[in-house]
């Protein structure tokens, strides 16, 4: 059980916070479409980061903890700049915010493997010494306990093997979500994305908070595509990320644009992903019984590939899901539209 709690949250965390990622932009009023390419930016600034510090000798294994630190904020603001390039398009000019959102996840992939060609001439960027693991996870020693120590459930999913990550993003979640909804400035953001004639009308610069939305969407995005990259790829940078940014535009609609909600897709969607991954290995009940490597060799039987049935089902879900939720969303009125402030 714990082995299939901790990698559950190892596929979530970043679609939480890449979809709220989502919900800061559309809740202002701007499509993000764009969030699988500034997460595949944001993965390989991550990554060039700790490379470039590690071949610099700048961090020893010891400064871990710190070098996850500047990564995901190097990250972050790599990510906000990038998503400014779709804000002065959706905003100032007005343009096709899905256009422009799909033209910049076809342009980050792209721009990604070029410049890691340049710098290793390789078609991967990885860490310069040593793996993710023993440089940046967190051990049950790490938290005061013994080597030798047994865990209960909790103390071995949330202080044994786990990511400094896991805490970061789940503290920025909390954070955000309370700042969208708790603070002036969140009421300002979601009138913008309702009502921007009439959020105008009260003197807020819905030109400004658009911009806000989209910056914090980018920074947040550019922090789950390093978060994918630590904890999925070994700190390693390939251009792509599995999908993970259109995942979490699911996660955010399956959710109805609220951080709550979303969060319970989120897990969800981990969950299968986590299936897809680790099939093979999950024991449920602790056992020694392996229901799904079973139904696995059985649908081998049948001449069907187990692992292709498995990896497509995170998407499979993601589609019925939508199918019978979509009705049920409730998107930000004004989402989309551009807003001209001399029309009224």
């Amino acid at each position: 059980m714990a082995y299939l709690l901790q990698n559950t949250l190892t596929y979530t965390i970043p679609l939480l916070i890449v979809a709220l990622a989502g919900i800061f932009a559309e809740r202002s009023g701007i499509i993000n479409l764009a969030l699988e390419g500034i997460m595949i930016l944001g993965a390989f600034i991550g990554v060039l980061v700790v490379y470039s510090f590690q071949k610099a000798g700048l961090f020893v294994k010891e400064q871990g903890q710190l070098l996850v630190w500047v990564a995901l904020g190097i990250s972050a603001l790599a990510g906000a700049l990038f998503s400014l390039l779709l804000a002065f398009a959706a905003i100032n000019l007005k343009a096709d915010q899905t256009i422009g959102g799909t033209a910049l996840n076809m342009l980050a992939p792209a721009m990604v493997l070029f410049l890691i060609n340049i710098i290793i001439n390789q078609n991967t960027l990885g860490m310069f010494t040593g793996d993710a693991a023993s440089w940046f996870m967190l051990k049950k020693t790490d938290f005061g306990f013994d080597r030798a120590a047994e865990l209960n459930l909790f103390q071995e999913v949330f202080m044994h093997k786990i990511y400094p990550t896991t805490f970061i993003c789940i503290g920025l979640f909390v954070v955000l979500s309370l700042i969208l909804y708790k603070t002036k400035f969140g009421l300002r953001l979601r009138a913008c994305g309702e009502n921007p004639q009439a959020a105008d009308s009260l003197g807020i610069n819905v030109y400004a908070m658009r911009y806000a939305g989209v910056a914090i969407s980018g920074a947040l995005a550019g922090i789950g595509g390093f978060v994918y990259a630590l904890t999925t790829a070994n700190c390693a940078s390939t251009g792509d990320v599995a999908g993970f940014g259109f995942l979490a535009l699911a996660v955010m609609i399956f959710g109805n644009w609220k951080p709550v909600s979303t969060a319970a897709a989120a897990l969800l969607f981990g969950l299968c992903k986590c299936i897809a991954a680790g099939y093979t290995s999950i024991d449920i009940n602790e056992d020694k019984v392996y229901a799904l490597k079973n139904l696995g060799e059985s649908l081998k039987e049948l001449g069907v590939d187990p692992g292709s049935v498995f990896r497509i089902l995170p998407f499979l879900i993601t589609l019925i899901v939508l199918a019978f939720t979509s009705k049920k969303s409730r998107a930000p009125k004004a989402e989309g539209s551009p807003y001209d402030k001399g029309m009224r």
